[in-house]
């Protein structure tokens, strides 16, 4: 299988199977279009009005080349692996821990209903979370390198706890043989420089919440009262990202209908000095006004690959900036198990409530029929857990035949049950976006080696 396009002046051709990435002239790319299915003649025959005899014969020589290099139209020899997959016996290696099930911002947009999750305004005490620390040292077995990341709602609404738990974990792990990565998710208001110090200490990634230019933040953003939040957090926010050196943070934020110019919050958040950027497509019941639509999906193309454009004109320049969606690795990459099985939720990674309940993730918090077990009788729903553990490409029939479906993994489980009510069915605007990010990426990558 392959996937051929063209942008920004590059044709680019992608073996699925091999990963192998061809950039190539406008001969080799129609050829492409023919070359499983006729023969030199046929396609001489076909593409004559446009092109010389011998200027097919050499692309069609080309490509049989590129062939018994075996980078091109490769077999797939992954599926054969998803047995061994299947029976892996996945370890757990990291915890999303809710700190707090309460937050001091009303987002509009907020899947957790301001922190709630279907449930109660609570916190997690100390107990919680110590158990929950020892949960994942005796589930990881013998892996060395653990992720934990506080979540909520807010955090710091509990940082006292937050600071705690980490205190905890750092006291066992020696002993454990384990080594803990923490990551905390805020949205700034309470941030001060007592806990920026913290968690420059403390913390290997920071993940600053905001949408992007005050006005599209300040609509969607809001405390109680229904003011913004913009002008309280971005002050605070450049000088934790200086602070930590413009590395090990992302600000993310959540891009809607109602900002389809998505690409101008990018980049007003890199005028702003951010060089780690995350906006994400908002996923949401369609009925909400904010919500993304099929119609939508051109407009939004056109911003990826603005975005795109722009993002190489400023690394040229020497200003350039990540942006998580176009980060993509063609040389190595995830192991196979990723690429096959993505993110690992439900059996790898494991969100954990207040109350020391476990789910598959946190979008899954709330929802009883996704309850794992707890902290302290571990997962007793196996049954559930098997279905997540069966989570592949090959397992999901749309993405079986996707060209991106080595780069994605099967995509969000939690997005596919939200829009289509079991696990195995994708989202499809989500599957749009995803293929068109890749394209954008790739393309990057090609323009960094050719121009």
């Amino acid at each position: 299988m392959i996937h051929k396009y063209s942008m920004n002046g590059f044709n680019i051709v992608i073996d699925v199977n091999s990963g192998a990435v061809h950039v190539v002239d406008d001969i080799v790319f129609d050829v492409l279009d023919f070359f499983c299915e006729k023969s030199a003649d046929e396609i001489i025959m076909i593409l004559q009005k446009k092109y010389s005899e011998n200027e097919i014969m050499d692309a069609f020589k080309e490509i049989c080349e590129i062939k018994k290099q075996g980078l091109l139209f490769t077999e797939d020899i992954y599926e054969e692996v998803i047995p061994k997959i299947e029976k892996r016996m996945p370890v757990v290696k990291a915890l999303c821990l809710h700190i707090a099930h309460d937050c001091n911002l009303k987002c509009k947009y907020c899947f957790a209903e301001e922190g709630e999750y279907h449930g109660k305004r609570s916190l997690m005490s100390f107990e919680t979370g110590k158990k929950a620390i020892d949960f994942l040292i005796k589930a990881s077995g013998t892996r060395r390198n653990l992720e934990v990341d506080f979540f909520g709602g807010e955090p710091l609404l509990n940082f006292n706890v937050v600071k705690d738990i980490v205190e905890y974990a750092r006291s066992v792990e020696n002993e454990n043989n384990k080594n803990f990565r923490f990551t905390i998710t805020t949205n700034g208001i309470l941030l001060d420089d007592e806990i920026q110090r913290y968690v420059n200490e403390n913390m290997h990634n920071v993940v600053l919440s905001i949408d992007g230019r005050k006005s599209v933040n300040d609509s969607m953003r809001v405390r109680a009262g229904g003011q913004g939040s913009y002008d309280t957090i971005v002050p605070k926010f450049i000088k934790l990202a200086e602070s930590r050196n413009q590395s090990d943070y992302y600000v993310r934020g959540t891009f809607t209908r109602n900002n389809i110019d998505f690409s101008n919050d990018v980049l007003h958040l890199a005028d702003l000095g951010f060089k780690q950027i995350s906006v994400e497509p908002v996923v949401a019941d369609e009925k909400e006004s904010y919500s993304l639509r099929a119609e939508d999906l051109s407009a939004v193309f056109e911003e990826y690959e603005k975005l795109a454009k722009e993002m190489l004109r400023r690394k040229k320049n020497g200003n350039g900036f990540n942006f998580f969606h176009f980060m993509i690795d063609l040389t190595g990459g995830p192991c196979v198990t990723k690429r096959l099985v993505g993110c690992g939720s439900g059996t790898e990674y494991l969100a954990v409530t207040p109350d020391g309940e476990l789910y598959p993730c946190h979008q899954f918090v709330g929802m009883e029929q996704f309850k794992l077990g707890d902290i302290e009788s571990g997962i007793v729903n196996i049954d559930l857990r098997a279905k997540f553990e069966n989570c592949n490409v090959y397992s999901k029939p749309k993405c079986k035949d996707c060209w991106a479906k080595f780069y994605c993994s099967g995509g969000c489980v939690a997005n596919s049950f939200n829009t289509n009510g079991d696990l195995i069915t994708p989202y499809e605007i989500g599957c749009e976006l995803q293929r068109k990010r890749i394209e954008c990426a790739v393309m990057m990558k090609a323009a960094e080696e050719y121009s």
